[in-house]
């Protein structure tokens, strides 16, 4: 089971929170996610809070972001080349999911940077891939990583070599 963190105005849109105390089950842990209010679509950013890894995808409609959240999930994780069994296990598990709160402020700071490094890379193209975006803000040096592995590309790698899956 997967928790998603979302921000105030994302909650809005998918409706209340459903999880109490509870963690996610997933080897990436907890999911925060927040609207980007892009023309003329708009995009979820979703940031692990084991890795930081982002991932954008669609927003619309919104209703069905949890559930359509494994497939691209999926889609960014094989494109870092990690292990299809370690794919198909935590998009499995991303598949039961509940909805909660934000936590950790230093996790939203590391989610609004890259949403200003993606709307700044974006640049006004509305064509602009989504998966591609995804690729390259998870090459992006985070602070809360600096005393690990610099980005959460590498962060990644490292969480898939220790994995005893």
């Amino acid at each position: 089971m997967v928790i998603i963190r979302a921000t105030r105005t994302l909650l809005q849109r998918l409706g209340p929170p459903n999880a109490a105390d509870e963690v996610s089950t997933t080897m990436l842990g907890d999911w925060y996610a927040t609207a980007l209010t892009w023309r003329p679509r708009q995009v979820a950013l979703l940031v692990s809070q084991h890795t930081l890894l982002p991932v954008l995808m669609p927003l619309a409609p919104a209703a069905t972001l949890l559930d359509r959240f494994p497939a691209h999930l999926a889609e960014v994780l094989t494109a870092h080349a990690v292990p299809a069994p370690l794919v198909t296990a935590e998009t499995k598990e991303a598949t039961s999911h509940r909805l909660g709160p934000t936590t950790d402020r230093s996790l939203r700071g590391s989610m609004n940077e890259f949403a200003f490094l993606a709307e700044h890379r974006r640049n006004g193209q509305a064509d602009v891939g989504l998966l591609e975006l995804s690729l390259e803000l998870s090459r992006t040096p985070c602070g809360p990583l600096y005393g690990r592995h610099v980005s959460p590309d590498r962060e990644l790698a490292a969480l898939v070599a220790n994995s005893p899956r």
